[in-house]
């Protein structure tokens, strides 16, 4: 199962990001454009953030089963000092939450904003905020203290 988990949660990462970028785009065309909010506009921010729940979801239960972690718990002084340790331990999950929380405040927002343009002013903020978060979270092939592959293999 914890197979599994890794690459599911390594899939869905690519969702994420590609529906985060996806809304940021329609909000920057929408906003600078002052195009009216439509239902495509509105059924994009709510996949958006629902795919990242979903993440969440996976990510909450891949780390209540991750060896690294249960190591993380069992001895928090030793593996502090190491980062791959404190990454896996705490820095990714409280980024990556902080991260949907931003993400559903902001979802949540637009969609009580009452002109278009203020809400795709809402989307682009808080959901590139999002982003930024996200990508400084995720561990990256080349990052030298948490380096994971692009996709998990099953």
């Amino acid at each position: 199962m914890y197979t599994t988990l890794l690459f599911a949660h390594s899939i869905i990462r690519w969702f994420v990001l590609i529906s985060l970028v996806y809304t940021i785009y329609r909000s920057y065309i929408g906003h600078s454009a002052k195009r009216s909010f439509s239902k495509t506009d509105d059924a994009v921010r709510h996949w958006t953030a629902t795919i990242a729940h979903v993440q969440l979801v996976v990510g909450f239960t891949l780390y209540i089963q991750s060896p690294i972690v249960k190591y993380f718990w069992a001895s928090p002084k030793e593996t502090t000092a190491s980062l791959n340790g404190s990454f896996f331990g705490w820095m990714h999950i409280l980024c990556m939450l902080i991260a949907i929380v931003v993400i559903t405040i902001g979802s949540a927002k637009a969609k009580r904003k009452s002109t278009d343009v203020d809400k795709f002013k809402t989307l682009l903020i808080w959901f590139s905020f999002a982003l930024f978060i996200i990508l400084m979270a995720i561990p990256w092939p080349f990052l030298p203290f948490a380096n994971r592959p692009y996709i998990r293999p099953f």
